[in-house]
Order: structure tokens, then C-alpha cells, then sequence
């Protein structure tokens, strides 16, 4: 067998219960000085947080911390830049979900080159190179969704008619320790475990059939999405012990970062931009809403056009991996979307109606939705394809 990929940079990862008492410690080797960047209120409104403070008092290390309500845009990016820059800051920490993380690499970025992250920004500015250098940067994630502490790119938003959601991309953004710690993800509210959980199986599935899957890839999205498969539904529900759910769906998060950082996603994520640039839709409630309906498209167009496509065998292999191994191809292509379909309901994932889009708008979410993401879907799909999933879900 010939086998030709490449491997990206990654963080050094820590992975396990307890360890964030570990975050101050690897802080306190960059230097004294800390910017710890996290959410709105439910980290610092929690335990964690004292705990936190004690470990960095602990190291001798000073600190300041900016908390990010909502998602980051790039207004909000430079005017933490320009109100830090003179801090002496030796590392930045960022401890919360996606969007925390994701403006937290994007501040590490830039607190040293200063300028404007719309410098940088994917289809919006100029898009000069970034040069660096990013000051360290500690990544923490609070919820098992986005896989932020994993990627290279900070996604950043600007909401409303003319909104976008693009990245802010490059290798020195990388985090250089991701610290995963499943106890973090206790008392996550169940609409937040929902959408993150689905958002990581999207990514995993995406990365998975993507065009530039590679044997290592798929391994790695195998395993997150047996682990999904096993620990979303019953965390959800409230069946069982939480703690081996927290930890199966921490693992699949962090899988599907690593995942879609090395080899990209798909028609879903390539729809979620726009949807969440122009409506208040969180990106996991798109992509969760979203998946099964992209899978079956994906699945229609291949047989179509592509019956021997090999991303048309991993779509059965996945219906298999959800429903039985017993299933044929046939059977297990069916099976996908409706065990996906069936996961939304009782997940509670609402439709994009619910947060005022309309068929008048399809057109111009379509339109929009041909970024790098879309690149790497198993096949290209036509605007009336693109157009009739959207309007499924409407």
C-alpha cells in the first residue's frame, strides 16, 4: 500500500482528570506574567476558577484576566491587543469553550506585532502574511465541542446582513501545551453539551470523508467517533456515571480538532459560516442541525456521480460503525442519516427557522458558502443541492 500525507504541527497534550493544577505550572516556565482569557461568567463564576488563582499565586505568577462574552470578533480581538500590548505578558492562557480559546489565540498572535488581526484575516482584508512572533499560549477547553486547543486557526465573527466567520490561520498560532481535563466539563448546561457534541461529531464525520483523508486521519476519527457514539446520548440524558462520559467526549473533541486541522471538513461547516455570521445561530446548534440532513445530500450526489468514490464506503462504514456491522453497504448508507436524524430530536437541536431565517435568505447562504471548508467536501455539490439542505432544515 502507497501512503503519502503529512502531519501538521500539534500542541504537546496533557489529557486526563486533575490536571488543570498543571496549567500553572507549564505558565510559570514562559515567565511570570500571565493573560488568562476566558468566558463570560461560568468559569469564574465556578470552583475551577479559585483553584486556578491558587496554583498561579502558587507559582509566583502575576496575572490579569479578560473574559470574552460570546463569540470573538475581530473589533474585539484588537482592542484587547492594544489595551494588553504593554503588559509584558510571557503567556497567554486561555481557559474556556471554542470562543474563548479561538480569541485567545488570536490576542497570543498578536500582542507582540500589534497590528490589526484584519491584517490577516482569511477573505476579508489583505491578507499579508503573518511574520509573529505569538507569545506562548496555554489552551484549556471547558467544553468537548470545537477542538480549538488543537487547530491553528482562531475563528472570529463579525454578526448582522454583511457579517462573516472567518479564520485567522497560521502554525505559530498552535497552542504549546493543550491541557484536557474531563472534570472541567461538569455542570456543562445540557443545550451547550448538545450542540458541542454534535459539533465534534460533524467534525469527525467531515474529517473523516473529507477529500484530503489520510489513513491516520481516519484512525483518529474512528476512535472519536466510537467514543461520541457511546458517551453523547447517555451524558445527555443523565444515564450512568457522568465522569466516563465527560472523558469519552472530551477524547472525540479533541480528536476531531486534530483531525480537521490536518486534513479539513466539509458541506456542513462550509454552511455554518454564513449561518452564523448573518443569524444568531451557535455553530454547534448549525452543525448539529445540519449534519444528517449534509450526509444524505453527500450520499445522494456520490452515488450519482461517484458510485466507486472511496468517501462513499466510509459513509457506510460509519452507518455501520452508528447502527450495526452486520449491515451491507446499502442498508448502512440508509441508516447513517436517520440514526443522525433521530440523535437531533432527541438532542433537541432546533431548526434555523427558529432563529429567523426564512426562504428568502437561502440564496444568499448558499452564496456565501463556498469557503476552504466546502474545498474538502467528497463531492461538489451544485447550488440547488446546497439550497435543498438548507431549505430541509428551514
Amino acid at each position: 500500500m502507497s501512503i503519502s500525507f503529512s502531519l501538521a504541527r500539534l500542541p504537546r497534550i496533557e489529557f486526563g482528570p486533575g490536571l488543570l493544577a498543571q496549567a500553572p505550572v507549564l505558565a510559570a516556565g514562559y515567565g511570570p506574567r500571565v493573560l488568562v482569557v476566558t468566558g463570560a461568567r461560568s468559569f469564574v463564576e465556578g470552583t475551577h476558577w479559585a483553584t486556578l488563582q491558587a496554583g498561579l499565586r502558587e507559582q509566583g505568577l502575576a496575572w490579569d484576566c479578560l473574559q470574552v462574552p460570546g463569540e470573538p470578533s475581530p473589533e474585539l480581538v484588537d482592542g484587547a491587543v492594544a489595551a494588553h500590548r504593554q503588559g509584558g505578558y510571557t503567556c497567554v492562557l486561555g481557559v474556556g469553550g471554542g470562543s474563548a480559546l479561538d480569541a485567545a489565540k488570536a490576542i497570543a498572535g498578536l500582542l507582540v506585532p500589534g497590528n490589526s488581526v484584519l491584517d490577516h484575516l482569511e477573505g476579508v482584508g489583505p491578507e499579508l502574511p503573518y511574520r509573529g512572533p505569538a507569545v506562548p499560549f496555554i489552551a484549556v477547553p471547558t467544553t468537548a465541542g470545537t477542538g480549538s486547543e488543537a487547530t491553528k486557526n482562531a475563528v472570529l465573527s463579525r454578526h448582522g446582513a454583511h457579517g462573516f466567520k472567518k479564520s485567522f490561520r497560521d502554525d505559530k498560532l498552535v497552542a504549546e501545551h493543550a491541557i484536557l481535563d474531563p472534570d472541567l466539563l461538569s455542570g456543562c448546561p445540557p443545550r451547550v453539551l448538545a450542540a458541542n457534541g454534535m459539533d465534534a461529531f460533524t467534525q469527525l464525520l467531515e474529517s473523516y470523508v473529507s477529500a484530503k483523508a489520510n489513513p491516520l486521519t481516519d484512525a483518529l476519527a474512528v476512535s472519536g467517533m466510537v467514543r461520541v457514539r457511546d458517551a453523547l446520548l447517555p451524558w445527555y440524558e443523565g444515564s450512568g456515571d457522568p465522569a466516563p462520559h465527560r472523558a469519552a467526549m472530551a477524547y472525540g473533541a479533541l480528536l476531531s480538532g486534530i483531525t480537521l486541522a490536518q486534513v479539513g471538513l466539509g458541506s456542513v461547516h462550509g454552511l455554518a459560516a454564513p449561518l452564523g455570521a448573518f443569524f444568531p445561530i451557535p455553530h454547534g446548534v448549525a452543525c448539529g442541525t445540519l449534519v444528517a440532513e449534509a450526509s444524505r445530500v453527500n450520499i445522494r450526489a456520490l452515488r450519482q456521480r461517484a458510485a466507486d468514490h472511496s468517501s462513499l464506503r466510509k459513509y457506510a462504514d460509519a452507518g455501520r460503525l452508528l447502527a450495526s456491522e452486520s449491515l451491507s453497504d446499502a442498508e448502512a448508507l440508509a441508516a447513517l442519516p436517520e440514526i443522525l436524524d433521530d440523535w437531533t430530536r432527541r438532542l433537541d437541536l432546533p431548526r434555523l427557522g427558529a432563529y429567523g431565517m426564512t426562504e428568502a435568505d437561502v440564496a444568499r447562504v448558499v452564496a456565501n458558502s463556498r469557503g476552504s471548508s466546502m474545498k474538502t467536501n467528497p463531492v461538489v455539490l451544485t447550488d440547488e443541492e446546497i439550497a435543498g439542505l438548507v431549505r430541509a432544515r428551514l
